[in-house]
């Protein structure tokens, strides 16, 4: 992609966003470090209001595909959790623990939606880390195929069955999307994922 293209947010679109590592490092390589981003993920997810429709913690990078927060902009929750994240793993880090910048795909179709969407879960298995991505722990695969509740809450068909059976009928506030979004102000280069 083209460096200056504009992605746009208080859009109402969901996002595909990645977040990388300072310098590529794999300082998600350990398993307790991925929960830590998952904790951080969910806490951030109720805070902001933010919808989590799939992710993947990979060694040195993270996908996710999200909606933007009802409570803040998308760059806001973004800083809280990075921020968070990196204040559990390098409170003392003399270097950054994540690249300043994130890439921001806006998900304008269905069809991107299920593409993004199969790249997150696609990502350990290209990556040669496992052989199915059901063998990854730190992705919202498992959920898809089968329900399971993991750390996260992914918002889902799943998910919204569950809600139906406990009577919970969850409303979704409509607002008009802006007249003229704000351009995000993330990098909006192509990431290095494989």
């Amino acid at each position: 992609m083209p460096w200056g293209l504009k992605h746009f947010q208080e859009s109402r679109q969901s996002h595909f966003l990645t977040f990388s590592c300072y310098r590529r490092q794999p300082k998600f390589a350990n398993p307790s470090h991925r929960i830590v981003f998952e904790s951080a993920l969910e806490r951030v997810r109720q805070k902001h209001e933010l919808y989590v429709f799939g992710y993947v913690v990979m060694p040195e990078h993270i996908h996710m595909l999200v909606s933007e927060p009802d409570r803040g902009a998308p760059a806001t929750a973004m800083q809280s959790l990075k921020q968070g994240v990196a204040r559990t793993l390098a409170l003392r880090a003399d270097k950054p623990f994540w690249e300043a910048r994130y890439y921001d795909f806006n998900v304008w179709s269905e069809h991107k939606f299920v593409e993004k969407l199969r790249y997150i879960h696609r990502n350990p298995v290209a990556r040669g880390l496992v052989a199915h991505p059901e063998d990854w722990e730190w992705s919202s695969f498992r959920h898809y195929i089968s329900g399971e509740t993991g750390r996260v809450e992914i918002e889902s068909q799943w998910t919204a069955r569950k809600r139906e059976r406990a009577g919970i009928c969850p409303t979704m506030p409509v607002r008009e999307p802006a007249e003229n979004p704000r351009p995000s102000r993330a990098w909006t280069g192509h990431p290095r994922d494989s």
